[in-house]
């Protein structure tokens, strides 16, 4: 009977236990507005079409080293007169063939003509090579360049969130501050009826309990204006943040430490933009070094051809128009080569060479600036938890303080003057710390963005 009883106090106790951290940890926490923002928010899918669209550029890249295959057909009524000599065959011609002397009929006639030709590229020293290699390296910026789009919105996230918590901290204070003033005024109201103290200690606890007052008013605004900044950026209503938040933003770093989860062989987006950006250069310069040089091709094609000129007579009906056909058909090996764009490539590789090597510049700068960055972080974030500890504990003092300084204003052992000076002492103390949990979060974020790793923020803000 004992062990059972045991037991039960057990399973009591730890159900008490876990309702307990249930209740002080905040619901509303960073990695659930963030999920908000990623169902929500029309910035991502920009990019994520931007991404898409860099997909199906190279998918056409790639497409270019098919067989190009082409097909026409006609209809056409006119004359037919045949003429001698030359001409270069430039786009924009048509042809005409045929000798109405010796025809009888009509000098106007109907013809068809179809044609079919295929074309294949099947060796252009690696210029299609270099060319699906730059529109891969063109595809992976996109995608880095999203994941720094993604990177930034997450720290926009957290500083909008850590601005309405700042201001709800704020707000919660000024209203112990103003509580507190309340309270002595209506002691010194008390004491003033009574006799005990002049009328002007209690006008003095009246115009500081009015400025508090007032206080309170500007840190309302100020809380209901980042709500609203932050419901902007998740796209839904979200509720307001209660007491638990407020406690959980203000004690955490008294207790816990920050810890990067990201692995160092996971490369930072930006990094992975210059890179990919340099090496869609470095191949598109490539390309048109090739693209200089001959290309062999394989050709085929057939067309059909039919016309109202008979054998010694030319009619004018539409449907002859398509008698008399004949068909042929064409199979060979093409090599072009356009020398004059051999000097117009040279200076195009030149200007590619420069950028790829202004990329490459890009991101040697910025990883050298990333990792000094990142142990002057680690550095600040470690001293801004002691901070926060002697802030704490300067708190824990002044409250001490005032509450002595309280029980001696009462049995008229210290003036007014006194015991509102240890009332700023302690609001004082109260602010100071509010400001330091700002700035500890802040510098949270900072790190977050530069070792792209909001795991530890998404988890505990």
């Amino acid at each position: 009977m004992e062990t059972n009883f045991r037991s039960a106090t057990l399973l009591w106790l730890t159900c008490l236990s876990m309702t307990l951290q249930a209740q002080e940890q905040p619901t509303m926490t960073l990695g659930s507005l963030w999920q908000e923002v990623e169902h929500n928010y029309p910035g991502l899918q920009a990019q994520q079409a931007l991404v898409t669209s860099k997909a199906s550029q190279q998918q056409a890249v790639k497409s270019q080293a098919l067989p190009q295959f082409k097909i026409q057909a006609q209809n056409s009524y006119g004359t037919f007169e045949g003429s001698n000599g030359a001409f270069f065959p430039q786009a924009g011609f048509f042809n005409v063939s045929g000798n109405p002397d010796l025809l009888t009929g009509t000098d106007q006639t109907f013809n068809t003509f179809g044609s079919a030709v295929v074309e294949w590229e099947v060796f252009a020293f690696g210029k299609q090579q270099q060319e699906n290699q730059a529109a891969q390296a063109q595809y992976q910026q996109q995608v880095a360049q999203k994941e720094a789009y993604i990177l930034q919105l997450k720290k926009e996230l957290a500083l909008r969130h850590i601005q309405n918590l700042y201001a709800t901290a704020n707000c919660d204070w000024m209203n112990k501050n103003a509580d507190r003033l309340k309270s002595i005024k209506s002691i010194t109201e008390g004491l003033a009826l009574s006799g005990l103290k002049p009328t002007a200690d209690n006008l003095l606890a009246q115009s500081s309990y009015l400025q508090a007052a007032g206080q309170q008013s500007y840190w309302k605004g100020n809380r209901q204006a980042t709500h609203i900044a932050l419901t902007e950026l998740v796209g839904n209503s979200i509720d307001t943040l209660d007491a638990n938040h407020v406690r959980h933003f203000l004690s955490f770093p008294l207790h816990e430490t920050y810890t990067s989860t990201a692995a160092e062989t996971v490369e930072h987006p930006l990094l992975t933009q210059y890179k990919q950006e340099a090496s869609y250069f470095e191949h598109s310069s490539k390309s048109i070094a090739r693209a200089g040089l001959p290309s062999i091709k394989l050709l085929g094609g057939y067309a059909i051809r039919g016309t109202g000129i008979q054998a010694h007579t030319a009619t004018d009906k539409w449907k002859d128009g398509f008698s008399n056909s004949v068909d042929n058909y064409l199979v060979g090996v093409g090599i072009t080569w356009n020398f004059s764009s051999l000097l117009t490539n040279q200076h195009k590789k030149k200007a590619l060479n420069k950028q790829t090597e202004s990329a490459e510049k890009k991101h040697q700068t910025y990883e050298q600036a990333l990792q000094t960055n990142i142990e002057a972080s680690q550095v600040q974030l470690k001293e801004q938890v002691h901070q926060l500890q002697q802030t704490h504990q300067a708190i824990v003092h002044a409250t001490e303080a005032y509450t002595m300084y309280m029980a001696r204003y009462k049995s008229g052992l210290i003036t007014l003057s006194e015991l509102l000076q240890i009332q700023q002492l302690l609001e004082q103390a109260e602010k100071t710390h509010i400001e330091a949990t700002q700035q500890y979060w802040k510098q949270l974020v900072t790190a977050a963005t530069l070792t792209a790793d909001f795991d530890f923020l998404f988890t505990n803000l």
